[in-house]
């Protein structure tokens, strides 16, 4: 199933608002993603950023004037509206958006988008009394009920002053909202627990035992599954990465604070995806203070103890949910994760050879195969994690337990 947001067509709509300066770095990632991106304007947004800077970007003429004296311009935003896969309106002015809740249609941007019939994505931004008044709100509800996406403004500092909601959300944001609309909704109502990333078990109170686990894998796990509409919690151990949007995420250290997470949150969870390499081993005692090189001049013994093994516990109380291991292997992939599998009552695990550059720990990419508790297996080629992510959930719903892990749970 393809969850690409690439070689779509997009317009992106463009108010008079300080943030309109965002909206190019909007443009810009969208290009990246090789989408075909329109620019239209409200007279206004010229006069913080220049159409020019658009036409340049985009290498397209942008729409400000349904006038224009060009050979298109008596039907642009038709023949626009028509060919648009998804809209973006960002900034989103308190005056679009009382235009839009209105049905008002007196400008290039307005009339265009009463024509349109794809997704719409609005972004509030504007000063903070103004989004909280009751006029803004109770017109952005009108576009909620309409079916328009409205991206929650963030909080901070604005350019007026004032500190508080209101500020357009980073480009990013806008853009990994913008995947989520083309993502199916196929995991609506489901709850998805997601573990990533190491976890660290003191020696003493400035070292650890640890592994190279970057969290890549989880962290793109539960950021796909939040696109595919799950509600999702993330249990995460030390790592550099921001947490998704949208996504519950609890930090921990330790496998101990990690299985405490864990175990908090099972109960509610229908599908459980274990990718976290958690420490097989803890020390047996941890110091209290720095231990000192001096006072172990000849070697160092640490005596290890087992960490208590999350996964097998959770197997143990699997009951209707669906449950999935990650085995990183540096030998006999296949026999070793067989065995995990059965050992641990996974419905689905996910293995990989760790020790190439293109798969493993810290790389954006990695090689993996399926095996399923059916003794299928599946060996996908190389990919991005976040395809290999989109690919672990295809799988998983279409298991027979899908259907029926949030029904149990309700009942």
């Amino acid at each position: 199933m393809q969850h690409s947001i690439k070689n779509k067509n997009i317009i992106l709509g463009v108010c008079g608002g300080i943030a309109a300066y965002k909206s190019v770095e909007v443009l810009r990632l969208l290009q990246k993603q090789n989408i075909g991106v329109r620019v239209m304007m409200t007279r206004n947004a010229a006069h913080f950023v220049s159409p020019l800077t658009f036409e340049a970007l985009s290498n397209r003429p942008v729409c400000s004037d349904l006038f224009d004296k060009d050979t298109e311009s008596s039907i642009r935003h038709i023949d626009w509206a028509r060919a648009a896969d998804a809209v973006i309106i960002a900034p989103a002015t308190a005056n679009i958006i009382g235009k839009m809740a209105g049905g008002i249609a007196d400008d290039a941007l307005s009339t265009f988008l009463l024509a349109v019939t794809c997704p719409v994505m609005v972004c509030p931004s504007m000063n903070t009394h103004m989004y909280e008044s009751r006029a803004v709100q109770r017109n952005l509800g009108i576009l909620a009920a309409d079916g328009c996406r409205i991206v929650t403004p963030a909080s901070g500092e604005l350019a007026c002053g004032t500190t508080g909601a209101g500020r357009l959300p980073e480009p990013q944001i806008i853009v990994d909202r913008l995947q989520k609309c083309f993502a199916p909704p196929d995991f609506f109502g489901k709850k998805v627990l997601v573990t990533a990333g190491p976890t660290r078990e003191a020696i003493d109170p400035v070292r650890f035992i640890s592994n190279p686990s970057s969290g890549k894998m989880g962290y793109a796990i539960a950021h796909a599954a939040e696109h595919r509409g799950a509600d999702v919690v993330l249990v995460s151990g030390p790592t550099a990465l921001n947490p998704p949007v949208n996504v519950t995420t609890v930090r921990v250290n330790s496998a101990e604070e990690m299985a405490h997470a864990v175990f908090e949150h099972m109960e509610q969870s229908h599908i459980i995806i274990k990718t976290a390499a958690v420490a097989d081993y803890q020390p047996q005692d941890v110091a209290i203070h720095k231990i000192k090189k001096h006072e172990h001049q000849n070697e160092l013994v640490l005596s290890l103890k087992p960490s208590l093994d999350i996964l097998k516990t959770l197997g143990q109380k699997k009951e209707n949910r669906i449950l999935v291991g990650f085995a990183a292997e540096t030998r006999e992939l296949k026999q070793n994760a067989r065995k995990k599998l059965i050992d641990k009552n996974l419905d689905l695990i996910v293995g990989n050879l760790i020790g190439r550059p293109e798969s493993g720990f810290g790389s954006n990419t990695t090689s993996v195969t399926l095996f399923f508790k059916d003794d299928r297996v599946e060996a996908l080629p190389n990919m991005d994690k976040n395809a290999v992510a989109h690919v672990v959930l295809d799988r998983i719903a279409a298991l027979k337990l899908f259907s029926d892990a949030a029904q149990d749970h309700e009942h």
